[in-house]
């Protein structure tokens, strides 16, 4: 299993992160894609992915309620020159339930495009957050020539994830889909061959408030298989095969 979003530089982890791997590792995960908010996680993902070099996968982004174009430009400058060792640009995207005004939705977009064009020059995926956005985003994705995209945790009508389907784009299912009726019909609409796993830990577990981490990645794992009604193992192949098609060898 591949946990494709997950924030490991989170201050919930500060205290027990070695014992946070080897639980995922113990899980049957395999690599863990730690996305980043700011400048300062993108720089932690790279010590981390030194610290567990068989397991972390370093990403870098800014999170879309960081409304600053300078600082979206200051990471892009610091992404070119630590391409190498990224795996991935995230997360980036937008955020419409957080930022409501139209004016700083235009700054969102401006710098979604700006990481757009950063992904489409280095050929790296694009770890996407799109909350109360799901459309926008992905209309936004599309017309800028995205290719290689995966919505994380995607919170709308399976019905405006389609236009990201018929363009390629992937989608992760965290664990909170065991009580997530919206993400259930998701994965019930959307071929299997665009899903992916991911955990967001510390966040979106099984149980609201309750710190998550990558080993409960399996429950999302279980869930999946449940609604597309095949077994754990035609599953757990079909999500590892989806996400090295995304990402190369992790």
């Amino acid at each position: 299993m591949f946990d494709t979003h997950a924030h490991l530089c989170a201050g919930e982890f500060a205290s027990d992160l070695a014992a946070v791997v080897d639980r995922a590792v113990a899980a049957g995960v395999r690599a863990i894609v730690a996305v980043g908010e700011d400048l300062a996680d993108a720089r932690a993902n790279l010590v981390l992915a030194r610290r567990f070099p068989a397991t972390v996968r370093p990403a870098a982004g800014l999170f879309p309620t960081h409304l600053d174009l300078e600082q979206a430009d200051g990471l892009i400058a610091w992404i070119r020159r630590h391409q190498g060792e990224l795996v991935a640009i995230g997360e980036v995207g937008l955020d419409y339930w957080k930022v409501q005004e139209e004016p700083e939705r235009e700054i969102q977009r401006e710098i979604l495009r700006r990481f757009a064009a950063l992904a489409q020059e280095l050929d790296l995926p694009l770890n996407v957050h799109s909350r109360s956005a799901g459309r926008a985003t992905i209309e936004a994705l599309v017309a800028s020539g995205a290719r290689r995209v995966q919505m994380h945790a995607f919170d709308g009508r399976a019905a405006n994830a389609l236009p990201g389907v018929e363009a390629g784009f992937f989608f992760s299912v965290p664990p909170s889909i065991v009580r997530s009726e919206q993400k259930q019909k998701l994965v019930r609409r959307l071929p299997l061959s665009c899903l992916l796993l991911e955990t967001d830990s510390p966040v979106l577990g099984t149980v609201p408030g309750e710190r998550n981490e990558p080993a409960r990645l399996v429950d999302a794992l279980v869930a999946i298989a449940e609604v597309k009604e095949i077994s754990r193992g035609e599953a757990r192949e079909a999500l590892a095969a989806n996400t090295l098609r995304l990402y190369g060898q992790l």
